[in-house]
């Protein structure tokens, strides 16, 4: 099997991959993360999903290298990671009562160039209609300033919802392992 290189720095990511009990290494793929006015919130996670897997690809050009983007739209709007708690407060108000979509882009890419495979994921949330209050007491009980629409599904944010609509629950947490899975069984790894 080949050297198996996640293309993050999250950590939501590698404890997600670390499910499938492969080894592999974490390796930061440089700030590819660049934005194109008008760009569709889908189009953004695949160009950067496959941005970070290339960047790590080129200085590991025989592992099998993972990227993945996440991009959260409510409506034409991208609701990118808060940063701080007020931002966070006013992404969740905005979401309140409505449904956002979460597109997850991944790539596998690797192997001296014979690895190259793309998924895009959508995954949309129902919020429930959320008092200011509710809102304020979830962003200090978990401070969900580095997730994309200002929540954790993984964690307390969960409660914020009326339902997920999803073919694969992991990719709203950053990483589709359903298609990995796979992906990485077409590549040569033994996941079961």
């Amino acid at each position: 099997m080949p050297e198996l290189i996640l293309a993050s720095t999250s950590v939501y990511r590698r404890a997600l991959l670390e499910r499938l009990r492969l080894p592999f290494t974490a390796v930061a793929p440089g700030d590819p993360e660049t934005y194109i006015p008008g760009e569709l919130p889908a189009d953004r996670a695949a160009r950067l999903a496959l941005a970070k897997a290339q960047a790590v690809a080129e200085r590991f050009p025989e592992a099998l290298v993972i990227g993945s983007d996440q991009v959260a739209a409510l409506g034409a709007e991208v609701l990118d990671k808060p940063g701080d708690a007020e931002r966070c407060r006013a992404q969740l108000a905005a979401a309140s009562g409505a449904r956002v979509r979460f597109f997850t882009g991944c790539a596998l890419l690797g192997a001296g160039g014979r690895v190259r495979q793309m998924h895009l994921d959508t995954t949309t949330v129902a919020f429930r209609t959320l008092s200011p209050e509710q809102i304020a007491r979830y962003v200090a009980a978990e401070q969900p300033f580095d997730c994309a629409g200002g929540f954790r599904a993984e964690g307390l944010g969960i409660a914020l919802f009326e339902r997920i609509e999803s073919i694969d629950p992991t990719a709203l947490i950053g990483l589709p392992l359903i298609w990995l899975a796979e992906a990485l069984r077409a590549a040569g790894c033994p996941v079961p």
